[in-house]
């Protein structure tokens, strides 16, 4: 069926700033996607098109962006008369009408509202849910994967205005025995955790971030990682779950100096107290054999290639690249060269189409990487990485915190996408530990 008409409006996202929505219609009804956005965004990232117009939604509007979705995307499209269920063919016209390489002519918040619509109404004319469409899309057949989720419950760095360094602080129920058991298990630890930290550190230290992860006011990622295991342990979980940690580090690197700075929140922090990539990964390593970490997140800055090759070979466990990679075909595969990680944090929003991220996917699979979908920090209601990561199979998803709708929004999709494979197929298979590599081992979910 092709598309009949497109409409993008300006709505807002979950931190009160404007982002692009779109209704894209074919005979059988509307389809509607909206777009997210990031806060630490990496530097080789597509471009998000914003108006800059500083009396106007503290130059954060998106009417640039929503007219070139009405008056350029939109009439090509419907004059291409390209069924909906093209997914690739419709995501190279809208590559090849902005006619660059980070989008930044029409701009991917531009670009990706229109392909996850055209994916949400691909599903609907073919009457099947979204995550199978995608699946089909991506050439992965069943049985389908629940993924594990990683909540992010203490936060640091530019999410948050206490004194760490470290951005996010990850539970990841791997022992759980379904998505089911995960999400309650993630949910009792969380507010376990916030009567551990109010205990502690007073009750306004347990107001939420962006993501609904606390932000306490600790003196450093040591003392985050004592609260989430004194939390695992009360909470009864200390089998059951592992930690996962997003440093950020590209927000405290010292590009001249080529140092990390821990006390970077601190106007006047001490030049003689900044480290070397080589001092920064002892510190990690020491932190892997202390507690049961077993992933961690932008370990460096997105263009210290040396310590990121250093560190992955030596940490025994899973390092994603996200600033590193920007869920970019042409940065993953100058990392698969370099062996700088071997994970991939896949975010639509980075790339701008969804055809583009299933390639990030597939690519970095191809070399034995885990894949965790993520969320930005600025989210709408809008679900599509539930479908996307169920689709793909990798077995791995992050999306917040348990509380806030726009977080949780996604969790509940993934309960109810369980709910459906149980009831037409009889049993849904949950992740766990599968969906992670560990060194130079690839997930045991690629390995089936």
């Amino acid at each position: 069926m092709s598309i009949t008409k497109i409409h993008a409006r300006q709505i807002f996202d979950s931190r009160g700033n404007p982002t692009v929505e779109v209704d894209l219609y074919t005979s059988k009804g509307r389809y509607r996607a909206a777009v997210p956005s990031g806060a630490s965004t990496g530097v080789h990232e597509a471009v998000e098109l914003r108006d800059g117009d500083k009396s106007n939604y503290v130059g954060k509007g998106v009417s640039k962006a929503v007219a070139n979705v009405n008056d350029i995307i939109a009439p090509k499209l419907i004059e291409s008369g390209l069924n909906v269920t093209q997914q690739k063919e419709i995501d190279d016209l809208l590559i090849k009408l902005d006619g660059t390489p980070n989008k930044g002519n029409l701009g991917a918040n531009a670009i990706l509202g229109v392909s996850i619509a055209v994916a949400e109404a691909g599903a609907g004319e073919k009457g099947i849910p979204l995550y199978q469409h995608l699946a089909d899309l991506a050439g992965v057949k069943p049985p389908y994967v629940l993924p594990t989720p990683a909540f992010n419950v203490i936060n640091g760095g530019s999410h948050a205005g206490n004194k760490l360094a470290f951005q996010e602080f990850m539970l990841l129920p791997t022992g759980a025995s379904s998505f089911t058991e995960a999400l309650k298990i993630g949910t009792e630890t969380y507010h376990t955790l916030k009567k551990v930290i109010q205990a502690k550190y007073g009750i306004d230290a347990t107001n939420v971030g962006d993501e609904g992860g606390f932000a306490p006011n600790v003196s450093g990622a040591e003392e985050s990682l004592e609260l989430l295991v004194e939390a695992i342990k009360k909470a009864g979980y200390t089998d059951k779950i592992q930690i996962a940690l997003d440093v950020a580090s590209s927000e405290f690197y010292k590009a001249d100096e080529q140092k990390y700075d821990l006390d970077f929140k601190n106007p006047n922090s001490d030049p003689s107290k900044w480290i070397t990539g080589v001092e920064l990964a002892d510190i990690y390593l020491g932190y892997i054999k202390k507690y049961p970490i077993v992933s961690i997140e932008d370990p460096f800055d997105q263009d210290d290639w040396e310590a990121w090759t250093h560190f992955t070979e030596k940490s025994g466990i899973q390092i994603v690249g996200d600033d590193l990679t920007v869920t970019n075909p042409l940065r993953i595969k100058t990392a698969i060269e370099k062996k700088a990680c071997n994970g991939l944090l896949l975010k639509v929003n980075q790339i701008g189409t969804i055809s583009e991220s299933i390639q990030a996917a597939q690519l970095s699979q191809s070399d034995g990487w885990g894949v965790m979908v993520s969320h930005r920090s600025g989210e709408t209601e809008n679900t599509v990485i539930a479908d996307l990561v169920v689709a793909l199979g990798t077995g791995q998803i992050k999306t917040g915190a348990p509380a806030r709708s726009e977080r949780v929004a996604k969790y509940n999709a993934l309960l109810r996408i369980e709910e459906e494979i149980q009831a037409t197929s009889g049993e849904a298979l949950y992740a766990g530990k599968k969906g992670l590599s560990a060194g130079p081992t690839p997930p045991a979910l690629l390995q089936k």
